[in-house]
C-alpha cells in the first residue's frame, strides 16, 4: 500500500513547497503542491499539517552509540546500532572505524560487509586511520599510527566487499601516491584529517574532504594557512563540522559557514559509544572516556568523538549559523549524496529512495521513514 504525507511544508533538497504532499512507496512516487492533489484509493493518509519535510540524513562519519561501537566488529551490533539511529533521524550510515592494530581493523571491516547484507541504512563505510600523524592524533592511539600504503588499503578494501568510501589519511606522512591512486581508481573518497600537512602539501595531494574541520589537524594561522585553511578555501573540497559548540564554537561554525557556504559542507556527528546513554565512564578504541555536561573527554582531558545526535547537529547548524533550513538539508543529505554518488540518496524527488523525515515546529524528528516504512518517535 502506497503512503502519502499532505498538507506539509516540503524541502526537496531541490525546492521548497510551502504546501505540498509527498506520495511514495519503497521510492518517492511523486512531490508537489497541494494544488494538484488527488485523493487515490487504497493508501494511507498521513496528515502534515504544521509538520516540515526534508530528506533523510546521510552519515559519513559516527563510530558508534547506544552503547555499541563499529569496532565491537559483530554485524547484529551494528545493526541494531544503527537501527537505534533512525530516531536521530539519520537514513544512510557509514560506520566509522579508527585507528586500531589491523586484526582489529580487518574484523570490523568483515563485521560492516556481513551486517550490510541485510541493512539498507549502511551505504559505505570510513576508515579514520590507522594512516594518520601521531602530532595530530586527538584521542586516537597513538602506536598502531602508520603511513598510508596502497597494499594495506587494497587488502582492506577486498575484506570490507569494495565498500570502504571515504578514508582518513595525513598526506604528509610518506608518499603516499600509489595509495591516493588506488583509492580514486576504486572511487573512495580521500580525506585529510588527523594530519599536520601544510597548505602546499595539501595542494599537491588528491584529498578532496577535510575530516572534522578544525579538529585534530594544522589550523589557521597568517603564515600557513594549514589544513582548515585549505579545506575552507579549496571550492572543490568539502568540510566536515562537528556541530555541537565544543568542538568548534559557534562563532567559529558561522565563519565557517560565511566562508565555505553551505554546498561545501558535511554535516557529521563524529559520535562514540556514549552518544544515547548515561553520562559516566565510557570507552573508545580501548581509552577510557568520561562523558559529562554533554562532552565526551580522554583521560588526559582530550575531546574524545562527541555524544551529538544528527538531529541536535541540524538544529545547531541552524541556530548557530543563521543558515536557512534550506541550505542545512544541503549540509546534512544533498551534499553528500553527490559526493560519494548516492544516487537513490539525498533529494525528494521522483524514483528516489523514500527516506524521509517528519519534523515538528522544533524541528525535531518525529518520524523517520526508511524506504518507505515508517518508524514513529513522538
Amino acid at each position: 500500500m502506497s503512503k502519502v504525507i499532505t498538507n506539509a511544508k516540503i524541502y526537496t533538497g531541490e525546492t521548497v513547497l510551502e504546501k505540498g504532499y509527498i506520495r511514495f512507496d519503497e521510492k518517492v512516487n511523486v512531490v508537489d503542491s497541494m494544488d494538484h492533489y488527488e485523493e487515490k484509493e487504497d493508501e494511507q493518509v498521513i496528515d502534515g499539517t504544521g509538520k516540515t519535510i526534508i530528506p533523510g540524513f546521510i552519515e559519513v562519519h559516527s563510530h558508534g552509540g547506544y552503547g555499541s561501537d563499529t569496532m565491537d566488529a559483530d554485524p547484529e551490533v551494528i545493526n541494531e546500532m544503527a537501527k537505534k539511529m533512525l530516531r536521530e533521524g539519520i537514513t544512510s550510515y557509514f560506520p566509522t572505524t579508527m585507528t586500531q592494530s589491523d586484526e582489529n581493523i580487518e574484523k570490523a571491516l568483515a563485521g560492516i560487509k556481513e551486517a550490510k547484507k541485510t541493512n539498507p541504512m549502511i551505504q559505505g563505510i570510513h576508515l579514520e586511520g590507522p594512516f594518520v600523524s601521531p602530532a595530530y592524533k586527538g584521542a586516537q592511539p597513538e602506536k598502531y599510527m602508520r603511513a598510508a600504503d596502497a597494499e594495506t588499503i587494497e587488502r582492506w578494501n577486498e575484506i570490507s566487499g569494495g565498500n570502504i568510501r571515504l578514508v582518513t589519511y595525513a598526506p604528509e606522512m610518506g608518499d603516499v601516491s600509489a595509495f591516493e591512486e588506488y583509492c580514486l581508481n576504486h572511487e573512495i573518497v580521500l580525506s585529510a584529517g588527523h594530519t599536520g600537512a601544510t597548505y602546499e602539501q595539501l595542494e599537491e595531494s588528491k584529498a578532496s574532504h577535510i575530516t572534522h574541520l578544525f579538529n585534530g589537524q594544522l589550523g589557521i594561522h597568517h603564515r600557513e594557512a594549514g589544513v582548515a585553511g585549505f579545506g575552507l578555501l579549496k571550492e572543490d573540497v568539502h568540510v566536515e563540522l562537528i556541530v555541537d559548540g565544543f568542538h568548534i564554537v559557534p562563532p567559529m561554525v558561522k565563519f565557517a559557514y560565511k566562508t565555505k557556504g553551505a554546498d561545501g559542507i558535511v554535516l557529521i556527528t563524529d559520535s562514540m559509544r556514549a552518544k544515547g546513554i548515561p553520562e559516566g565512564e565510557s570507552e573508545l578504541g580501548g581509552q577510557k572516556v568520561f562523558v559529562k555536561d554533554k562532552q565526551a573527554r580522554l583521560e588526559n582531558g582530550s575531546l574524545a568523538g562527541s555524544v551529538l545526535t544528527f538531529n541536535d547537529a541540524f538544529k545547531n547548524m541552524i541556530r548557530f549559523s543563521g543558515c536557512s533550513i534550506e541550505e542545512a538539508v544541503k549540509m546534512s543529505s544533498v551534499n553528500q549524496a553527490k559526493e560519494f554518488n548516492l544516487e537513490e540518496k539525498g533529494l525528494l524527488k521522483t524514483g528516489k529512495d523514500a527516506d524521509i523525515l517528519v519534523l515538528n515546529d522544533e524541528l525535531t524528528v518525529e518520524q523517520t521513514i526508511l524506504g518507505g516504512n515508517v518508524h514513529e518517535f513522538k
